[in-house]
């Protein structure tokens, strides 16, 4: 399954989620209630994985993917009122950092709402792409 088909089917789920639990959890709750979903799908997931940060190709730290399906998609939840700038910029640092290619920042709001990134490679430059 191409990264583009796998992102709209976790999005997807994502709005099941939203529709049956409604506003006003916690992002832990969301996290969980997605892993389920994903995992009913079918999708390998793993939650709360580490996930190694090189800089200079040196490890410098590690991540902690909210949840990363098929060893692909990095997704990075939020239960907040609306989305800020720096949610999106924490996720393609985390892409970036990791050397993962597609990202979803997805937000359990007042209504979900979802950011797509995928680095791609133009003219031997790194670059993010979002739909």
């Amino acid at each position: 399954m191409e990264d583009e088909v796998l992102t709209k089917k976790i999005i997807g789920l994502a709005y099941k989620v939203h529709n049956t639990l409604g506003i006003g959890f916690l992002e832990k709750v969301y996290e969980n209630a997605l892993k389920i979903e994903l995992e009913e799908a079918g999708l390998a997931v793993k939650q709360q994985e580490p996930i190694n940060v090189y800089y200079a190709g040196r490890l410098v730290g590690e991540y902690y993917a909210d949840l990363w399906v098929e060893n692909r998609v990095i997704i990075e939840l939020k239960a907040v009122r609306a989305l800020d700038r720096m949610h999106e910029v924490q996720l393609v640092n985390y892409l970036a950092a990791t050397g993962m290619n597609t990202g979803l920042l997805l937000n359990f709001g007042p209504s979900v709402q979802v950011k797509r990134k995928f680095r791609e490679y133009k003219s031997g430059q790194v670059v993010f792409r979002q739909d």
